[in-house]
């Protein structure tokens, strides 16, 4: 029997329990750069995330009721208690996939709001969600365009049984909170797939030196793509080091997913992958404090896809990668004024940011893979989590 999916919400502060990330382990040194103090979006001052996080059932899939591996995931560009826009823009390295609010974001420079990560088959909810919760509070203007992007769980979870309702858009938003953030398996990255090792939400920060104006970059991934043969981490060849744990379906039962292998008895096999089409998304989020003007942000975000490149992706023909990025510099941009004053960091001392964005989304990105724990979902279809000792032999094995 199902039950109705459990709600289990984790808000934005890391539990005692958390696994050791990149920087713990040494790997962000060899990406490079300086993380910052909590090595999260969050260390950009006034972002705050919150998930909710669904999981419940078990076995077969049933639409409607089960197996659930869903949630959602927020981000407050000043928090959620400041009306306040920022500066923002967006991109795409390709196209498969959905942001809502993109039209406007172009057009204005603004982002108005909180920015949500969920699942394909949610993102209507999700936004009308963040509308309940925006028109409500006092402050906030009385209609909106909210952004809300996805990527798709349906591997894992039961995406067509549309889990995730309006009260846990609500929680994540009212639950977000600065300070580190929850990673791997939580949120929006509850049941998401990356290099066919277990993904999810990943988070990391770069700082810049005083020199470059000590500025913050702050990324945050939600990230499902990605073949495991093309996995490199810090420019090692991880993927190809880890052949086996693949994903596989955790039982005898030949009526679930009959054209996929079993997990037993073969879960260290060493099989290839090489004629398996790259299929899969990553969302990114970028938060800096530089004082940025939208058309410059738009030059940052950009720099997103050169950092998934560096971990192995490559933006396949059935992948949604999309990038949105904001600057918490100039408040009051959005106030209505015969004339607003602004500051601007001039292009050509731009270029440590692009070097902080390309190694804090590869940062992102190892995180959400080092966090994330086995998973068995939907049919018992069953992804493991990326071995981390054998990770770090790998590393080692080629000077990292």
């Amino acid at each position: 029997m199902f039950r109705a999916a459990a709600l289990l919400l984790f808000p934005a502060i890391v539990a005692s329990a958390q696994t050791p990330r990149a920087r713990e382990l040494g790997i962000a040194a060899s990406i490079g750069g300086t993380p910052g103090a909590l090595d999260a979006i969050t260390d950009v001052a006034g972002v705050e995330v919150g998930h909710t996080t669904l999981v419940s059932g078990k076995g077969k899939l049933v639409v409607g009721r089960g197996p659930v591996r869903t949630g959602v995931t927020v981000i407050h560009p000043r928090g959620k208690n400041s009306a306040d826009p920022v500066f923002g823009a967006w991109a795409t390295l390709n196209g498969n996939g959905e942001m809502t609010g993109t039209t406007w974001l172009q057009e204005s420079g603004i982002l108005e709001g909180p920015v949500a990560i969920t699942n394909t088959h949610s993102v209507g909810l999700v936004r009308d969600g963040i509308l309940q919760w925006q028109v409500s509070r006092p402050g906030l203007q009385p209609w909106g365009l909210p952004v809300v992007a996805e990527t798709y769980d349906g591997a894992l979870s039961d995406i067509n049984g549309f889990h995730v309702k309006t009260e846990h858009v609500l929680s994540a938003l009212s639950s977000a909170t600065s300070g580190a953030v929850r990673e791997g398996s939580v949120g929006g990255g509850t049941g998401m797939v990356c290099h066919q090792f277990k993904g999810g939400i990943g988070t990391s920060s770069r700082r810049l030196e005083p020199t470059d104006g000590g500025y913050t970059v702050g990324v945050l991934v939600q990230c499902n793509y990605g073949l495991r043969q093309h996995l490199r981490i810090a420019g090692a060849p991880v993927g190809q080091e880890i052949t086996d744990l693949l994903p596989c379906v955790a039982s005898a039962d030949t009526t679930l997913r009959p054209q996929m292998r079993r997990c037993v008895g073969i879960a260290r096999t060493s099989s290839s992958t090489k004629t398996t089409v790259e299929q899969g998304s990553i969302i990114v989020v970028v938060a800096t404090d530089a004082p940025l003007l939208p058309h410059q942000l738009k030059r940052l975000v950009n720099r997103v896809a050169l950092g998934i490149a560096r971990t192995g992706g490559f933006g396949g023909n059935s992948s949604g990668d999309i990038f949105l990025a904001f600057s918490t510099a100039n408040p009051r941009t959005g106030n209505d004024a015969n004339v607003v004053k602004v500051d601007m960091l001039p292009n050509p001392r731009m270029n440590a940011l692009f070097y902080a964005t390309v190694q804090a989304t590869e940062g992102a990105i190892v995180n959400a893979l080092l966090a994330a724990e086995t998973m068995t979902g939907a049919d018992d279809l069953r992804v493991y989590a990326m071995p981390r000792d054998r990770l770090m032999a790998a590393l080692k094995k080629f000077g990292r």
